[in-house]
């Protein structure tokens, strides 16, 4: 999968902008959520009535692990140049410059403050990164690195500040790590969720930068935002057929079955936070489910997804259907 990162950019950045102080945004489990649904959907057997829980919750986890490998594999690669400078200074007649290797990256406070997270250190045992990480692309990317403008400026400033600190692990990750196919290759070979995850990974990571927070690297979801997720995904199931019976009238000469699946599932999401999660404004509602569709779904999704969802809230209202509560702190 090639995609274009430097498209994506004021996208992610608009997105981190956006997010709450947590880790994971609202918006981040109603991807989770679609994901579920759209693989539940996909499933022609009968399920259990635990299963689709069990879907969302391996969704949920296998993110979680591909997030914690991107974080460690952009601190291996800071840690890199700690044996870099043995290696060179090692030799049996090493150069001036091989003693002098700058090693300032290694201490990259963020990088430290990660390291000493212990959620993270067990993430990363638990996940046996350490067996996955393939030294040879984590050296190419470090030889990348070394050379670059942003580098030598990075070096040479004897200070360290968060800005410039945030800014050479960005410069990493955006620059050196997701544009290479061959980091790519390695990650697709070892998360079968790089496809689907993509984008929300580089949301995440660049959010964990710039907050550099203390999280939970075993545990990435509070248990109020797990509670949101899993009432959502069996909200939508539970009302699937009463969802539709709202929507199929909309649809103006357009056959159910010929519309996006995705499109239909995100409808669905839609009116069921309309009706039954009263802490949520309907404006951000209807905004979230555009966005998605633009994102996720066919060229013209977002304006059909727009264009349904207004209709549906308009009438909904006038039915006097849609009950919402209005609390300051509620998370969105």
């Amino acid at each position: 999968m090639v995609i274009k990162w430097n498209l994506d950019l004021k996208i992610v950045h608009l997105q981190i902008k956006k997010a709450s102080l947590q880790m994971i945004s609202r918006r981040n489990i109603r991807v989770k959520v679609m994901q579920s649904l759209y693989t539940i959907d996909s499933i022609s057997s009968d399920m259990k009535p635990e299963e689709p829980i069990n879907i969302l919750t391996a969704k949920i986890n296998r993110s979680r692990d591909l997030f914690v490998y991107l974080i460690y594999f952009v601190t291996e690669t800071a840690r890199f140049a700690e044996i870099d400078a043995r290696k060179k200074a090692s030799k049996h007649l090493p150069t001036e410059s091989d003693l002098n290797v700058n090693t300032k990256i290694s201490g990259n406070s963020i990088i430290w403050k990660t390291i000493e997270n212990k959620s993270f250190s067990d993430a990363v045992k638990n996940g046996k990164f350490e067996h996955i990480i393939n030294k040879e692309i984590l050296k190419k990317i470090y030889n990348l690195l070394v050379p670059s403008d942003i580098y030598r400026e990075y070096v040479e400033t004897q200070s360290r500040d968060k800005k410039s600190e945030k800014k050479i692990l960005e410069y990493i990750f955006n620059t050196l790590m997701l544009p290479n196919e061959e980091f790519i290759a390695h990650v697709e070979d070892h998360f079968i969720n790089w496809d689907d995850d993509a984008l929300l990974m580089q949301t995440l990571v660049l959010n964990y930068f710039n907050k550099s927070s203390d999280i939970s690297f075993t545990d990435i979801l509070s248990e109020e935002k797990l509670n949101f997720a899993k009432g959502l995904l069996n909200t939508v199931i539970e009302k699937s057929d009463y969802t539709l019976e709202l929507i199929k009238p909309k649809l103006k000469g357009w056959d159910a079955d010929r519309i996006a699946s995705l499109d239909l599932i995100l409808l669905q999401m839609g009116i069921c936070e309309f009706l039954y999660f009263e802490t949520i404004p309907t404006k951000v509602t209807i905004n979230e489910y555009i966005d998605l569709a633009k994102e996720y779904s066919t060229p013209q999704s977002g304006q059909f997804v727009n264009g349904l969802l207004d209709n549906l809230h308009k009438e909904l209202t006038e039915q006097n259907k849609i009950h919402k509560k209005s609390f300051k702190n509620s998370v969105l």
